[in-house]
């Protein structure tokens, strides 16, 4: 679960913020309703957006608690996790044709 000062990259556009898939920002507040707080900034520290964004919008990349960012594995294993089981089967293939190259 992500936790409090944890670094997220969104999985979407938010258009509404001017805010592309792919961006980082920092999560600053945890809602009892499974909401993120979370703050965009620019490459000067200023804010550029605050969004209350659900799990499913962003994906942790620092663990601010174990002060790491995580492993290529530990992110690919987190968005696995999110595909239907066809997609999870379809992305094992691949990998296997991978592992044979």
């Amino acid at each position: 679960m992500p936790d409090l000062f944890d670094a997220v990259e969104l999985l979407v556009t938010l258009p509404e913020s001017n805010l592309h898939q792919g961006v980082r920002g920092a999560i600053v507040d945890c809602y009892d309703d499974g909401k993120y707080e979370v703050e965009f900034s620019d490459s000067c520290g200023e804010m550029i957006a605050l969004c209350t964004l659900s799990t499913e919008q962003f994906l942790v990349v620092w663990k601010s608690k174990e002060r790491r960012w995580l492993s290529v594995s530990e992110l690919l294993g987190a968005m696995v996790e999110r595909l239907s089981d066809e997609r999870q089967q379809q992305i094992l293939e691949f990998a296997r044709s991978v592992s044979q190259k």
